[in-house]
């Protein structure tokens, strides 16, 4: 068989490997990025969405956005032996 197209079956192969290895990785990157806004978004912190937050409810800054613009995520506060104010 000549040289010259064995190399290029070569390297079409090598290149097939690595754009499968590179679709695997970004699958894997964009699941994993849906997991940390749950996390970090208003149920994740242990909080609800409400129009407004009662007297036994703290208003926090919902950084993932969970809630709907309207509402405030609200969690209950309650107090600790570090923080008996919090």
């Amino acid at each position: 068989m000549n040289k010259k197209g064995d190399l290029s079956i070569n390297i079409i192969v090598i290149a097939a490997i690595a754009l499968l290895v590179l679709i695997i990785l970004a699958v894997l990157i964009l699941r994993t990025g849906g997991r940390v806004e749950t996390g970090t978004g208003c149920q994740g912190l242990g909080g609800v969405c409400r129009d407004s937050c009662d007297y036994t409810m703290g208003e926090f800054v919902d950084t993932a956005g969970s809630c709907p613009v309207e509402q405030v995520c609200c969690r209950t506060l309650t107090s600790s032996p570090e923080n008996p104010n919090y």
